[in-house]
């Protein structure tokens, strides 16, 4: 305090801001929401650098094969309403495969096991059909690794095509076109799963859940051993993961029939059981990106899916569909000697239901429809086929039309047996061809295709050869797939003990 020269304490002063003082305080506050703002950005680029660090890192995993190899005589884009994926898995012993599953590294590729996935356009409903690898089947022609193609091949094995050029890596265009030939259905994408990127999914899962019917021993994976070793596997439910889920698929002597068939039936059961764990789990970025790293170090996938974000994308849009509604079966099949024959007409109508988008119990799935959904009539005439034997050709370049005319005879009670190509693919109306004392029975197919003409011929039989007019005329779809496969479907949410028929 300050005394004046009359003693008395001089007058306070009033207290004076500083000069520009207010000016410094806003921009002291402007400098924390600067640097606030600074930080918040520095942390979206670290994010997004990591993001983008980790789909690098994940490109780099995927490998690719070439499409050159996939035909140019395909069924078109588009012929399908829903998704198409071909699944392979590869026994290659290529990349370290060969400590896993044995053998040698440089053998040929092959593929034991091989599902079509088709997902319905309503995102909500699957089904994967197993198709055995010893089927007997056309392969059509394929590309070799000096570039040139195979010709045609007819009564072959299925998983022959996967080693078309007997090379360690396998030929999936080749498997790709044989399905292609085989169903009419435009494969969409292609995935090649080899034994460590199998074993990897189980484990980044924590394990799969199965079933045995007795207890395995290592003879049983292995048939050439004189003792049975030791216990591979206990009798029951048990959680399996890495090597020991390999082995489990694997297994086909000693237990069961010892058939391929019914290792497909627990292969079915695990794929399930896979996707039970997975679906469990969310499919959320965080889930999904530790089994994007695990699967993609071991996946070789067409080119439409040959980066980190289609992948994922992908696996994204199955979200939706509904562990009950994901359905397992089997191409129709019989004994053939020791291999297997598909069995018509049921396999073509299985087709020809994948390709309308019906569902394994008739219903429309494609996301479209509206209002009370009613059961449409199998062909324009209603007739009843009892007790007539019929064989189908397609006079057209139409791909597919000859399963269609046989599901609508199928479902009308005609007995459809076979489907071909008619030696030409110029008729512009369709044909009912009968032998001697069959006219009767001919007019009773040809009022099941409206403007059919009928033709007497010496040999004995009833044939249809479809012309372009039946090509053109709309038709109801197939109600279902055919009983003979959807009774032995299995769902993804079954429990792993159950229909393990040849198991």
């Amino acid at each position: 305090m300050t005394i004046t020269s009359a003693g008395r304490p001089a007058p306070p002063r009033h207290r004076q801001e500083r000069p520009g003082g207010r000016r410094r305080a806003g921009r002291r506050r402007g400098h924390r929401i600067r640097v606030a703002l600074a930080v918040c950005l520095s942390l979206l680029v670290l994010a997004t650098a990591g993001a983008g660090w980790l789909y690098l890192k994940l490109d780099g995993n995927i490998s690719t094969f070439d499409s050159g190899g996939v035909s140019d005589d395909r069924p078109r884009a588009g012929s399908s309403k829903g998704e198409n994926v071909l699944l392979i898995g590869s026994d290659a012993r290529t990349d370290g495969n060969a400590a896993l599953g044995g053998g040698d590294k440089d053998d040929i590729g092959r593929s034991d096991t091989t599902l079509l996935l088709h997902v319905y356009a309503d995102h909500r409903h699957a089904l994967a059909v197993s198709i055995p690898r010893d089927t007997l089947v056309t392969i059509p022609p394929c590309k070799l690794p000096d570039g040139s193609w195979t010709k045609t091949q007819t009564d072959t094995m299925f998983n022959a095509a996967y080693s078309v050029g007997e090379t360690a890596k396998g030929n999936p265009a080749c498997t790709q076109n044989t399905v292609e030939h085989l169903t009419g259905l435009r494969v969409d994408h292609t995935v090649v799963v080899d034994f460590k990127g199998f074993a990897r999914l189980t484990e980044v899962v924590g394990g799969v859940q199965v079933c045995l019917p007795q207890d395995v021993y290592e003879n049983d994976l292995n048939p050439h051993r004189t003792t049975p070793g030791r216990l591979l596997f206990k009798k029951g439910v048990q959680t399996v993961s890495g090597q020991k889920a390999l082995d489990y698929v694997r297994i086909r002597h000693g237990i069961g029939d010892g058939s391929d068939i019914g290792r497909i039936k627990r292969q079915q059961a695990f794929v399930a059981s896979l996707l039970k764990e997975v679906k469990s789990k969310g499919l959320t970025p965080t889930h999904l990106l530790p089994l994007a790293d695990a699967a993609t170090k071991s996946l070789t996938v067409d080119p439409g899916l040959g980066s980190a974000d289609k992948l994922i994308s992908f696996a994204m849009s199955l979200k939706d569909v509904d562990l009950h509604n994901t359905k397992f079966v089997t191409l129709p099949w019989r004994y053939d000697g020791s291999r297997v024959a598909i069995v018509e007409p049921d396999a073509d109508a299985l087709w020809a239901a994948l390709k309308s988008d019906r569902t394994i119990d008739g219903k429309n799935a494609t996301g479209k429809q509206k209002g009370k959904q009613k059961t449409p009539s199998a062909s324009p005439t209603p007739v009843s086929g009892s007790g007539i034997s019929v064989g189908v050709y397609n006079g057209t370049t139409v791909t597919g039309l000859a399963a269609r005319a046989a599901a609508t005879l199928t479902s009308d009670g005609f007995t459809v047996t076979g489907t071909s190509t008619a030696n030409s693919q110029d008729h512009p109306t369709t044909l009912v061809e009968y032998g001697p004392g069959e006219e009767s029975q001919a007019r009773t197919v040809a009022a099941a295709f409206p403007g059919a003409t009928l033709e007497s011929v010496t040999s004995a039989g009833i044939s249809v050869v479809l012309g372009q007019s039946y090509a053109t005329t709309p038709t109801a779809s197939p109600a279902a797939v055919p009983s003979t496969v959807a009774d032995g479907a299995r769902s993804a949410d079954d429990n792993p003990c159950s229909n393990l028929t040849y198991g």
